[in-house]
């Protein structure tokens, strides 16, 4: 199906240090550790680290940049992506209150467009939620010590703050495939962006003209965009011609990330869209076998003659 969006693919934030990641997403969240890699863009080595459920579904990924190591720390403000939100089976909310509390993670109860979600932070300090979502067919990952009734089926979608709403709303609608679905709540507004029964594709805007602008480099404690699942290179094309054919022409190059070849728009609200294809020459098992994701460091063929001073800048982690 061309010009059509196939969900979300993945978020990636810029997180503290390496090992406190590592134990948040798998000690904490219980998602799978699937892959060890490093930024491909720049010349300080810092790692890339990808978690995911059972099967590293495109719309399950979280990616870190851990930059503690760079001393380089963001701004959390408006005009940014601020919150990871996460699908989590009916029922289970009661269940992931208790195991952050046990974590010392403090957490919340909030009510939102009529639902329960549990709010808390990475401690890095970005904002997580997780809303329970009935009929959401993928499986979370049981391998970190969560059972299958509670585990983590994916991402749900994204919450952006936005000094002005209206534009990334018309942004949506003109350009980028939002279903007709706009829901308001105070000063939120929600909807769905291409397929509807896709998963990992609902934006949230929140209205904010009180805060500074957010950072929008790679920095600690902020997240750096968020990925949408374009299904094929054809699709993805015609989708990034759309875009640029209404005059949003902020877009980079194709990017090949050797996992999958992206776009990135810069869109009205400053949140950073990437237009993702899983690589068709193997995804996340083109240097792993599936059973084996995430067992060894990885990284880019322009890389490895340099594997043993890249390794020596990095923090050791513990899986």
């Amino acid at each position: 199906m061309s010009n059509f969006i196939h969900g979300g693919h993945h978020i990636t934030m810029c997180v503290g240090g390496a090992q406190e990641d590592v134990d948040f997403h798998v000690g904490v969240l219980g998602l799978r550790f699937i892959k060890r890699t490093v930024l491909f863009d720049g010349a300080i080595p810092v790692y890339h680290l990808y978690y995911s459920n059972a099967n590293g579904d495109p719309s399950s990924v979280l990616t870190t940049f851990p930059f503690a190591q760079t001393g380089v720390t963001g701004r959390r403000g408006t005009n940014q992506a601020r919150e990871v939100q996460l699908s989590v089976p009916v029922g289970s909310l009661d269940y992931w209150e208790k195991r952050l509390r046990a974590h010392e993670i403090e957490s919340a109860n909030i009510e939102i467009f009529g639902a329960r979600r549990v709010i808390f932070r990475h401690p890095s300090g970005i904002d997580y939620a997780m809303l329970e979502s009935p009929n959401d067919p993928r499986i979370g990952y049981t391998g970190g010590g969560v059972s299958a009734e509670y585990a983590i089926h994916g991402i749900h979608g994204v919450g952006i703050v936005a000094y002005s709403p209206e534009a990334m709303v018309e942004f949506s609608t003109d350009s980028f495939l939002m279903q007709a679905n706009l829901r308001e709540d105070g000063d939120r507004c929600a909807f769905q962006v291409g397929d509807e029964n896709a998963f990992g594709n609902n934006v949230e805007i929140v209205g904010n003209r009180s805060e500074d602008q957010g950072t929008w480099t790679y920095a600690a404690g902020t997240i750096h965009h968020f990925a949408w699942n374009m299904g094929d290179l054809v699709n993805q094309a015609h989708v990034k011609f759309d875009i640029e054919a209404r005059g949003y022409t902020d877009i980079s190059e194709l990017k090949d990330r050797k996992y999958f070849k992206s776009f990135y728009v810069r869109t009205p609200s400053g949140a950073l869209f990437e237009l993702a294809v899983t690589h068709p020459e193997g995804g996340w098992a083109c240097d792993e076998l599936p059973d084996e994701l995430g067992a060894r460091f990885q990284l880019p063929p322009q890389f490895e003659g340099n594997r043993a001073e890249i390794l020596s800048q990095l923090e050791t982690i513990d899986i």
